[in-house]
């Protein structure tokens, strides 16, 4: 069943950060599958051959279905433990946050470690933009032209996203309306229109909403 709401983030973004010499870069990205999360690890890895580590968490699913953490190198729940842990405090969800590191000849200590890797991968985090994906339906309603000003008018008070408009013999509205919404704004837009609109519910996809 599919979830008519989530957390995760828009895009992919990078954001560096300078501790004590030491040079972490984060690497953020959405994903969908382990395998294009996996892929994103290993493109990371090569592009950053000469690095000491490449640390990396990712989490897919609701309730963090699928998750995994790496500390690649660094001590034991230093690195990819936090990357994972802040991941999940976010409420995020098919996401991967690698984060690497360019020693820079100064221990930071087990404390320091998860402060630095924790606090850049935040900065990547944000970078990639946190959104709310909320799944809607796309309601295509063909109407006359008569009718056309008033279901406008309908449309921008509820604020409901437009895809297109076609002006024929008829005038045809695509628009998404949420997934839950779907029938009741359905019912009120044919009776809106005294029963004269033909309103037919086509496909779900998530949109996105800025958190």
């Amino acid at each position: 069943m599919m979830l008519t709401n989530y957390y995760t983030v828009k895009h992919k973004a990078e954001s560096e950060l300078i501790i004590k010499k030491s040079r972490f870069i984060a690497h953020v990205a959405p994903v969908d599958s382990t395998t294009e999360a996996e892929d994103f690890i290993i493109s990371i890895r090569e592009k950053h051959k000469e690095a000491n580590h490449n640390v990396y968490a990712y989490l897919l699913g609701d309730k963090g279905l699928c998750q995994k953490a790496s500390d690649d190198g660094e001590p034991s729940g230093t690195a990819g433990k936090p990357l994972l842990e802040l991941i999940k405090n976010k409420n995020l969800q098919d996401v991967v946050v690698v984060v690497t590191r360019y020693f820079g000849g100064k221990l930071l200590g087990a404390g320091g470690l998860i402060r630095a890797y924790g606090q850049c991968a935040s900065q990547g985090i944000h970078a990639a933009v946190e959104v709310k994906k909320i799944l809607h339906r796309r309601l295509r309603i063909v109407i006359d032209y008569s009718q056309f000003g008033a279901l406008q008018r309908k449309i921008e008070e509820l604020e409901l996203p437009l895809e297109d408009i076609d002006y024929t013999d008829m005038v045809t509205i695509n628009v998404f309306v949420k997934f839950l919404e779907a029938e009741k704004l359905r019912e009120m837009f044919i009776n809106m229109t005294n029963g004269q609109a033909i309103v037919e519910e086509l496909e779900t996809k998530y949109l996105d909403f800025i958190r």
